[in-house]
């Protein structure tokens, strides 16, 4: 008798994500199946080595179209990577381990560290994230509705990340529309 796959959830193009080590609570992503790593949008990113290993020091503005809100956030440098972007431009990419949240689903996932200044998302999630999990439908938006409070709440897990806000920003009311 043959076993039946596990029916995976569908989720939009764009969703509201949490990333809870970084202190990031709402971030609007785009999930992107033709990506093969996922992106943050850091900068001011800096490296520093202790006797526990390396870590990356960097600023976040987590809210499209929005200056104001910087997130500082602090995490393990798990590694460095040529990364090849859509336009064909390879960068060398610090990459860090951390937890996302996407609804009422949370795994850990590895992000590299990127400007993304220009680019119409802050965060993109691409394929090996989201392999096994979910069922991308590229017509729709916002299927996964916003991360749980308890799930997408700051948090530092045995000392590994740390995060302080310069300024709290949530996604608008109403959330989640275009």
């Amino acid at each position: 008798m043959a076993v039946k796959p596990k029916r995976r959830p569908a989720v939009g193009w764009r969703e509201w994500a949490a990333l809870p080590d970084l202190g990031i609570p709402a971030i609007k992503v785009k999930l992107d199946t033709g990506a093969r790593s996922s992106a943050l949008h850091a900068y001011d990113i800096t490296r520093h080595d202790d006797e526990t290993g390396a870590w990356v020091e960097f600023e976040v503005h987590p809210l499209q179209r929005d200056g104001c809100t910087i997130m500082r956030s602090r995490a393990r440098l798990l590694d460095e990577r040529w990364v090849r972007s859509s336009s064909g431009r390879r960068t060398f990419r610090p990459v860090i381990a951390t937890t996302l949240v996407l609804g009422t689903d949370v795994w850990p996932i590895e992000l590299t560290l990127v400007r993304r200044d220009l680019m119409g998302f802050r965060m993109l999630i691409g394929r090996e994230a989201l392999r096994r999990r979910f069922v991308v439908d590229p017509g729709r938006s916002f299927l996964a509705g916003q991360p749980l409070p308890s799930a997408s709440a700051s948090a530092t897990l045995d000392g590994v990340t740390e995060s302080t806000a310069t300024r709290t920003g949530a996604p608008p009311t109403g959330a989640p529309h275009g």
